[in-house]
């Protein structure tokens, strides 16, 4: 009976100590390194050619995972009335970003990201002026150049999804559209 109790006991705690575990999704010794970045992104805006610019930064996780934000604004007139050149669309987003990088220090590498937030959407037509706050879902991915230790540039594309379009003369399909980005990256990687 003595027996028995004590293997409970050592059962027991042994459950416990291995239960008291702290289970992480990264384990071992963690690198951090951190990055800011201008960009330049070539897409359609309300159908027409547009070029939206802005950056992102973020906390680089073991060479190969970033958590950050990012955010973008329109940097062209779109016009909407069909007297230009007017500023008829005001658009600007940004949110929170997860990067994966790839055999980030090998000369060429690839990364593939993705984007959720929100943003603001403003159209004037003639003297009428409407105003809306969107969603924003972006994924995309990048081909990477090491030029320096701590200068990376990048080309890449992706497509970027708006929801809650409520402008009578604009839809979420027309701010939604693919782009191609110049990406210059600057940090400890």
């Amino acid at each position: 009976m003595r027996s028995a109790s004590l293997i409970l006991i050592l059962s027991a705690v042994a459950a416990t100590t291995t239960l008291g575990q702290e289970q992480t999704l990264v384990t071992g010794a963690v690198e951090s390194g951190g990055m800011g970045a201008p960009i330049i992104k070539f897409t359609e805006v309300a159908n027409e050619f547009s070029v939206m610019v802005g950056g992102r930064g973020g906390w680089i996780i073991n060479h190969q995972f970033l958590i950050g934000a990012a955010g973008y604004g329109l940097a062209n007139d779109v016009d909407l009335d069909g007297i230009p050149p007017r500023r008829d669309i005001e658009f600007g987003y940004g949110g929170f970003e997860l990067e994966y990088i790839n055999s980030s220090n090998s000369l060429i590498h690839f990364t593939i990201q993705g984007l959720v937030g929100g943003g603001g959407l403003t159209t004037r037509v003639q003297y009428i002026y409407e105003s809306e706050a969107v969603f924003v879902l972006e994924g995309g991915a990048n081909l990477m150049l090491n030029v320096t230790p701590y200068f990376r540039m990048g080309i890449g594309g992706g497509y970027r999804w708006v929801t809650d379009v409520d402008i009578r003369i604009l839809s979420s399909a027309a701010m939604s559209a693919p782009y191609f980005a110049m990406t210059f990256k600057f940090g400890k990687f």
